[in-house]
């Protein structure tokens, strides 16, 4: 009978809303923030786990991963063009790498721009027009007709997607139940899907369509060197998709724990309310129980005041275990910032300059083993989804164990001898680093306080792209053609692991606030 299968069906989405709830504790204390803030938090968060893991927050994790892919795309995508680029119009510094640095000032001012106005005006805009912005910026850059004039554009598609990240990690994070937060370490398999995407295509466009190495200024003509430019536009064009897939597939709105910081609380439950209904789970949260708790201290305030503003960044130290794990944190970014650069950004050069070793250095081989690097690069998030998950492990033995296997890969990728070797060797990094970044992008803004979790992410996002110019500045001079920079790269790796360990706060089984 209709009315029976109703019923049935009733009670079996409510036994699975059940199933959801997850008896955590929280990372840290957020009472030391505001316990008016805490006490609403503590409802908003059980009542997310008991609605439970939503078709939403699936199409979350795919919409949100499109940002991953684009960011690691675009920063690829730059390092790909830069020798054919500086081949066909030669470069004002001959050893400073203009476009590798602007792309890393675009990044920043990115990260500045849409991370630290994300806790003001919220989520939602920057999550909408990023990938737009980057998708125009690419295309046009393809069709620039000189060394500045694209370092330029590079700059600008940088800023467009710079911060994107943040709040493609925050945002995910900030809706989903707390027995599904691995999920954010597992969405860099879409940066690693980013790589893979434009290792492909450099290995189509920049074998066949590339200049000879031996070409310069003058003699490497706009016909013979289209490659990069057919990169950008197909790039461009990949972006611009997946950018109104963002706009018109799910209406993204402010998350749970953003509007109810904001004093906004009818909004809250009407979302809550919302998706309960859409999906037939369990929701009994009421406007009267949420306010009943009283308003959050300063939101009568103007989000612009200075006092608002201020508090975002003060929020970030208000006890000295969180002031110890911001500042460890900021120092993991601002390291992995200059190894970044220096090992990925200049990956094609140490693919050509090893392979002369071992007598594999034609330009079709070079793109092959940077193809083939980047799809083994997709195992690392894998791996880590399953690690951070084990009591062995967590997040922070995580991030030690890949640390430590990219330094000992990055070690004996300097003592290569054959051509096996020199791919099998820089794959198996580009997948062990991925375990560490993956793991890194995840376990941030769980360890932030929902309040301040934009900004304190976005300062994080900006001593990283400090380092990212400071690895650009040091690869240009410490010459990409010999393993110098190799041995930097391991030391600076054997630093991570330190640091890795000495963060407090383990977020393994443990709700964020």
């Amino acid at each position: 009978m209709p009315g029976t299968e109703k019923s049935v069906s009733s009670e079996r989405a409510s036994k699975e809303a059940t199933d959801y709830v997850v008896e955590s504790k929280d990372v840290f204390d957020s009472s030391v923030f505001d316990p008016v803030l805490a006490k609403k938090l503590a409802l908003i968060n059980t009542a997310i786990d008991k609605i439970g893991m939503t078709p939403f927050q699936w199409k979350l994790f795919f919409l949100n991963g499109f940002g991953y892919t684009v960011d690691s795309l675009l920063v690829i995508c730059q390092s790909i063009a830069m020798p054919a680029v500086t081949m066909q119009y030669g470069s004002p510094d001959k050893s400073l790498k203009g476009i590798a640095l602007a792309s890393q000032i675009g990044l920043l001012a990115g990260a500045a721009i849409w991370g630290l106005s994300a806790d003001i005006i919220g989520r939602k805009i920057a999550f909408n027009s990023s990938l737009l912005l980057a998708a125009i910026f690419t295309i046009i850059a393809g069709g620039m007709p000189g060394y500045i004039s694209f370092a330029t554009l590079v700059a600008l598609y940088s800023a467009a997607v710079g911060g994107n990240y943040i709040l493609d990690s925050v945002t995910l994070l900030e809706f989903l139940p707390a027995n599904k937060s691995w999920l954010v370490t597992f969405m860099s398999i879409w940066w690693a899907v980013g790589y893979t995407i434009t290792g492909l295509l450099a290995w189509a466009f920049m074998s066949n369509y590339t200049c000879s190495s031996s070409a310069g200024p003058g003699t490497c003509t706009y016909q013979d060197n289209m490659g990069w430019r057919y990169l950008h536009f197909t790039i461009g064009g990949v972006t611009l998709v997946l950018s109104l897939l963002r706009v018109f597939l799910i209406r993204i709105v402010q998350t749970p724990r953003w509007l109810v910081s904001q004093n906004r609380d009818e909004e809250v439950i009407q979302f809550l309310r919302d998706l309960s209904i859409k999906y037939n789970r369990q929701f009994d949260l009421t406007l009267e129980e949420l306010r009943g708790e009283g308003d959050v201290k300063n939101t009568e305030k103007s989000v612009w005041s200075v006092v608002r503003i201020k508090a975002h960044f003060s929020g970030l130290f208000r006890t000295k275990r969180l002031t110890w794990s911001f500042l460890v944190i900021m120092l993991n970014w601002f390291v992995i910032g200059i190894v970044s650069p220096l090992y990925h950004v200049f990956l094609p050069y140490y693919l050509k300059s090893q392979g002369v070793k071992v007598n594999s250095s034609s330009n079709y081989l070079t793109w092959r083993n940077y193809a083939i690097n980047q799809v083994v690069g997709l195992v690392g998030p894998v791996i880590a989804g399953v690690l951070v998950e084990t009591k062995l492990f967590g997040r922070r033995g995580t991030m030690a164990l890949g640390a430590l296997l990219t330094m000992v890969l990055q070690f004996g990728y300097t003592q290569i001898k054959t051509p096996a070797q020199n791919v099998g060797v820089s794959a198996a990094i580009s997948a062990a680093t991925n375990i560490y970044y993956g793991t890194m992008y995840a376990y941030t803004p769980e360890i932030l306080p929902s309040a301040h979790r934009a900004t304190g992410y976005a300062i994080c996002v900006i001593f990283n792209r400090v380092g990212g110019i400071v690895g650009v500045i040091v690869g240009s001079y410490a010459n990409v053609e010999t393993t110098t920079p190799l041995f930097v790269c391991a030391a600076l790796y054997a630093l991570l692991i330190i640091l890795s360990v000495l963060l407090p706060f383990e977020s393994r089984g443990k709700r964020a606030q």
